[in-house]
């Protein structure tokens, strides 16, 4: 059982390169095959369909772009101000920008959930709720900022993150850390947040 759930984890990690590779129409059971190294017929064999694939594609984005257990550790250490909301938004960019092909891969799935409604519903409950929860954790952490301040970053950071990650020329590595660090200044006021420190650590898993 171990080794299916390991193969199967290895064919949807492969989806992913060729998701983010050669978008939404490359990606077909012989190409994930491919990429994988396995035997033609094996992500069939795994795989109902291609829409079961999208799916599984999006669940493994976001498992793999949960913050590990230093980052975690790192979130709840020292005072809880503007300094320590950028430093968490400069980790959360730069988890993004080392996982581009899992990002760019979650760019083709939006897409390709306009023309698939099943996709469509599965991704916005996915999202929204991890929207939620990043705004749960910031008013329990005692950081700077409101609900409408994580709202105001998810959209700043994100579309920051796509210009990085396609048009890389638009903005240099040292203008996106300041930009970072600007919108942070931004969206949040300088005191702290009406709630009191929580010993969570942040739940954002990717898209803030």
């Amino acid at each position: 059982m171990r080794r299916n759930l390991e193969r199967r984890a290895a064919l949807v990690d492969a989806a992913i390169e060729v998701l983010a590779g050669e978008g939404a129409r490359g990606l077909t059971f012989r190409a994930v095959d491919a990429e994988a190294g396995v035997p033609a017929g094996t992500a069939s064999n795994y795989f109902a369909n291609r829409d079961d694939l999208f799916m599984q594609v999006g669940g493994r984005i976001y498992e793999r772009l949960q913050p590990d257990a230093a980052t975690l550790a790192v979130a709840v250490e020292g005072p809880r101000d503007l300094a320590k909301v950028t430093e968490l938004m400069h980790g959360l960019v730069g988890r993004l920008a080392d996982f581009r092909t899992g990002y760019l891969a979650l760019l083709e799935l939006r897409l390709e959930a306009t023309r698939r409604p099943e996709l469509r519903a599965v991704l916005t409950e996915r999202v929204r709720e991890n929207v939620e929860a990043n705004i749960s954790y910031h008013l329990d952490s005692g950081l700077p900022g409101d609900a409408t301040s994580v709202r105001l970053l998810y959209l700043a950071l994100n579309w920051l993150i796509v210009e990085h990650l396609t048009l890389p020329g638009v903005f240099s590595e040292d203008e996106v850390q300041e930009l970072v660090a600007i919108a942070v200044e931004r969206a949040a006021p300088h005191g702290p947040s009406e709630h009191g420190p929580s010993e969570h650590g942040p739940s954002d898993s990717g898209e803030r």
